[in-house]
């Protein structure tokens, strides 16, 4: 009898702990599904997802361009990464760099050309850019604009409905509807 007793004592034990361990198991999955689901969405078509990415471009031992970003998403069947809040920064030859920003960007991860939307500005030397879309074509090593843009500094404030910025050359050509205004200093 008291074998017996025994027995289904060990057994309600082996139960118990079986049930609190699957329970525990459960919910630590569930908690982690929501985790990653708070930090990064992750879509069907993404092979990869990342957060806090830094990405830099080098051509003949040249560094040409470092890219950071809150997160990323990489697209395997399009070459395309997706990014969350990238700042870009050019680097030029006569060592100045151009620092850009924006709300949403997407890299070519073949051609390494890029889109960056959203809020986007753009700083070198002492002019800031704005604008919503901003494009930069890596072969050519040129930052272009298809939409209006706005370039100001202290005294200079430059309306245009495009742009084009050589980073080789270092110099800007502004098309359509171009507009400036030049303050004097008080």
């Amino acid at each position: 009898m008291y074998s017996k007793r025994l027995k289904q004592m060990l057994l309600l034990m082996v139960t118990i702990t079986s049930g609190a361990l699957l329970m525990v198991f459960l919910g630590y999955r569930h908690l982690l599904n929501r985790i990653n689901n708070q930090v990064l969405p992750f879509q069907s078509e993404v092979s990869i997802a990342i957060s806090h990415v830094h990405q830099t471009a080098t051509r003949n031992g040249i560094t040409e361009w470092c890219l950071d970003a809150d997160s990323a998403q990489y697209i395997n069947a399009t070459n395309q990464a997706s990014f969350k809040d990238p700042s870009l920064t050019f680097f030029l030859d006569n060592q100045q760099k151009v620092n850009l920003t924006a709300k949403q960007g997407i890299l070519n991860t073949v051609s390494k050309d890029m889109r960056v939307t959203d809020g986007v500005t753009m700083n070198y030397s002492q002019y800031q850019l704005k604008t919503d879309t901003l494009y930069y074509a890596h072969e050519k090593r040129i930052i272009y604009s298809d939409v209006p843009v706005e370039i100001t500094d202290d005294i200079v404030c430059i309306h245009a409905d495009s742009m084009v910025f050589d980073l080789k050359t270092n110099q800007t050509k502004f098309e359509g509807n171009v507009e400036t205004t030049i303050r004097e200093p008080i």
